[in-house]
């Protein structure tokens, strides 16, 4: 592959993060649009729901300062390759 088309896919590649990026916001502002005074609504063939979940997350942060040594014997290391392009 050539550098000018590499720079044409890179271009590419940007276009369609900003159109992925803008239709994501979109999404967001409609869903947060649909406001419900109840958890549930009938509207047509649709059923929206706006329900209340909870839940626990392990603080790491706070367990690697008190039991450091702990923490530091039960992790392991991974490796992955990360894609980034930078301008």
């Amino acid at each position: 592959m050539s550098r000018n088309e590499l720079v044409a896919k890179i271009e590419a590649l940007n276009e369609w993060e900003a159109v992925i990026e803008e239709a994501k916001a979109e999404a967001e502002a409609i869903r947060d649009s649909i406001e419900l005074d109840t958890e549930e609504l009938t509207a047509g063939k649709y059923i929206v729901r706006w329900t209340s979940v909870l839940s626990n997350r392990f603080d790491t942060t706070s367990f690697k300062k008190v039991y450091g040594d702990l923490y530091k014997a039960f992790t392991k290391q991974s490796a992955s390759r990360r894609f980034t392009i930078s301008a």
